[in-house]
């Protein structure tokens, strides 16, 4: 059905030309789900835009073939491929926010495919998309018809972007990342759901990530992509038993086990320099630093924290609903200690860590801190408070100025805590944070677009710890990041751990990576703490259905 040969993509800076996919061919079966992964910047979604025809013209240039039904789609006219796009060929972006108009209702949104590309009046188009949208399993498909992206969920949004992308049932569907930021329940029903349509459709599938353990529950083929370039390919079974290549070895078991607690994460570096480590943390040393943790008062202790929000029904009515983002939430955190804090979005992960900031005012309860109810401190006591609970947030870029240097940012939360004598001597402890997070002096000067997302999440830590806090709160700070980049952060957030004796709230819907961090789990549900202990005993034996249903979810892999 598609035939890529030497495909090259080309981006034009500066009058010169950077080539970021070389000369990679590739093919596509009828009825077959073809899975390609690699780490950020591998190449994948370049050469996904390049199969829709949606690279820039004016700053990229492609050479070699694509070939469709017959059709070289490099030599199509703008014209032909409007044709082709979306009807024949479609494609699900990796951010449905970003894919989706803010402007305009999600039903509109749908049926102006429709419209665009069959002859049907709007009724019919409308009967259309609600049928779309119960096959796609949206709950309450008329009243989301009408409503905006804003105001339903992450998993269904990329619902409603399926449904955008199979509205006019095309031959070959192109999933660019589709499950990237939701949590696990929602992404096992994403992948349910691809393959039922699939299936039932017949048509083929392009399925692209990073996380090979997933793409191994979906694809019949796989290619691995490395630096613009395909490592390896070959049926998902054979290549995942037997990989042939150091690369792919590394994409494999980059990611956390739920088996064994490893000391380090092994990178793709480490396996391409032969420099794998694989020692384990044993019960026995578990044993011991759980007795010296828990051999001391807590420094943490929340106590029926409850934050609510009010929900207004309409623009012009007076009643309000409440919703619960947290309710009635207790728990102890103690130094040196790791507590997991895991959940669906919209659990109120996010809300119970804003509301220990006092980001978010809880309604009701207690934050003690070293014994102290800090819900009673004055304005000036939580100012100097901040210094001592800090949070990596989970888009760095978004949290760093774009205008100003990475030096200046770093420097900026030590001025206003009044740390050190002068610029000088703060400029002297970022470098040296700059050092102990992987960077080095010359990136002092430069801008947060001139880093990589891996680069910009170190950066992110550099600030947190510049003011040395004793509790840091991680809110999804590795979701958005490869499997290799995601090892390598939480390498340096373990180091920097056993550096500084921190103390870490680790928020994230990743259960394997929370296993890997955590001493003690919280599983939350609808704003409540439904299940809290010992992080490897709730893995083993889980007592809440909802936590039993959360391990269940996780990607297993072949």
């Amino acid at each position: 059905m598609l035939q890529v040969s030497d495909l090259t993509i080309s981006f034009k800076s500066d009058q010169a030309l950077l080539e970021v996919v070389h000369k990679i061919s590739f093919y596509l079966k009828k009825d077959e789900i073809l899975g390609i992964v690699g780490e950020s910047g591998s190449g994948k979604s370049v050469t996904s835009l390049a199969l829709m025809g949606l690279l820039p013209t004016k700053t990229s240039l492609t050479a070699g073939k694509i070939i469709f039904n017959g059709i070289d789609l490099n030599t199509c006219s703008d014209k032909a491929f409007q044709k082709i796009r979306g009807a024949q060929i479609a494609m699900i972006f990796q951010d449905p926010m970003s894919a989706l108009n803010p402007s305009l209702t999600c039903g509109y949104q749908v049926q102006e495919m429709l419209l665009q590309h069959q002859k049907i009046t709007k009724q019919q188009a409308k009967r259309e998309v609600i049928a779309l949208f119960k096959k796609v399993k949206l709950p309450r498909p008329e009243p989301i018809f009408s409503q905006y992206p804003h105001q339903i969920s992450g998993g269904q949004k990329q619902r409603v972007v399926i449904a955008m992308a199979i509205a006019c049932k095309p031959q070959i569907l192109i999933a660019d990342e589709p499950t990237t930021a939701l949590d696990v329940t929602v992404q096992k029903e994403i992948i349910t759901l691809l393959k039922a349509l699939q299936q039932e459709t017949k048509m083929s599938l392009l399925f692209i990530s990073h996380d090979l353990t997933l793409v191994s529950e979906i694809a019949n083929r796989v290619i691995v992509m490395q630096h613009g370039a395909i490592v390896e390919q070959g049926i998902t079974q054979d290549l995942f038993k037997t990989p042939a290549k150091n690369y792919t070895k590394a994409l494999l078991n980059a990611r956390p086990s739920l088996d064994i607690r490893l000391k380090k994460l092994p990178t793709v570096e480490d396996y391409l320099n032969h420099t794998v480590s694989k020692i384990e943390i044993t019960n026995f040393e578990r044993t011991l630093n759980h007795k010296a943790i828990y051999g001391k008062p807590p420094l943490l202790e929340i106590s029926h924290l409850s934050t609510y929000f009010k929900l207004s029904k309409s623009w012009f009515s007076k009643n309000t609903q409440i919703l619960k983002a947290v309710d009635d939430a207790s728990f102890k955190v103690y130094e040196k200690e790791t507590v997991g804090l895991v959940g669906e979005s919209g659990c109120g992960k996010t809300t119970l860590g804003r509301s220990i900031l006092l980001l978010e005012q809880p309604n009701s309860g207690q934050i003690k801190y070293k014994g102290v109810d800090i819900l009673k401190l004055s304005a000036n006591e939580v100012k100097r408070l901040r210094k001592e609970i800090q949070i990596i947030f989970q888009d760095p870029f978004s949290s760093l100025n774009p205008k100003m240097q990475i030096g200046d940012a770093l420097m900026e939360p030590m001025k206003v805590h009044k740390l050190y004598k002068n610029d000088q001597e703060r400029k002297l402890k970022v470098l040296e944070l700059l050092k102990k997070v992987g960077l080095d002096e010359a990136h002092f000067y430069r801008y947060p677009h001139e880093f990589s997302g891996g680069q910009r999440q170190r950066i992110g830590i550099a600030r947190t710890i510049a003011l040395k806090p004793k509790i840091i709160i991680c809110d999804e700070s590795v979701s958005a990041l490869d499997v290799s980049v995601q090892a390598q952060v939480l390498n340096l957030l373990n180091a920097l751990k056993a550096d500084f004796n921190f103390t870490y709230i680790f928020i994230s819907h990743d259960l394997a990576v929370v296993k890997y961090m955590a001493d003690q789990l919280l599983v939350m549900q609808n704003g409540r703490i439904e299940e809290q202990g010992d992080a490897d005993e709730i893995y083993k034996n889980p007592k809440s259905n909802y936590t039993k249903q959360l391990l269940s979810a996780i990607p297993k892999g072949i």
